[in-house]
């Protein structure tokens, strides 16, 4: 998926195995925060999204900004959690994944 251009993932919930897999292939697993998802934020799954919040140190379960821009430019800006839960993880994608870590580790 990552060679596909998918860089991160946006869901309500997460099981353990499916977000360590995303994390594990080098994608972003980000989580709604409590009480939102994407029918109450108006999100119809056409925006273009830019996720604010990546370019500083990046720590387990960090807040991040997600800003969603639709067809007619107007953009609405919410929070999220990355679901990153162990700094590992945080490794793990910053390396873009488990097989880039392990390689470089290698060398």
């Amino acid at each position: 998926p990552l060679l596909l251009g998918v860089k991160a993932v946006l869901a309500e919930s997460f099981e353990r195995i499916h977000r360590s897999n995303l994390i594990g292939m080098g994608i972003l697993p980000l989580e709604y925060l409590a009480g939102e998802n994407q029918k109450e934020l108006g999100l119809n799954g056409r925006e273009t999204y830019h996720i604010l919040g990546l370019s500083g140190t990046l720590t387990p379960q960090m807040q991040l900004t997600v800003q969603a821009e639709d067809e007619n430019g107007k953009t609405k800006e919410f929070a999220v959690i990355a679901r990153m839960d162990t700094p590992i993880e945080v490794e793990y994608y910053l390396n873009g994944g488990i097989l880039h870590q392990r390689l470089r580790s290698l060398l």
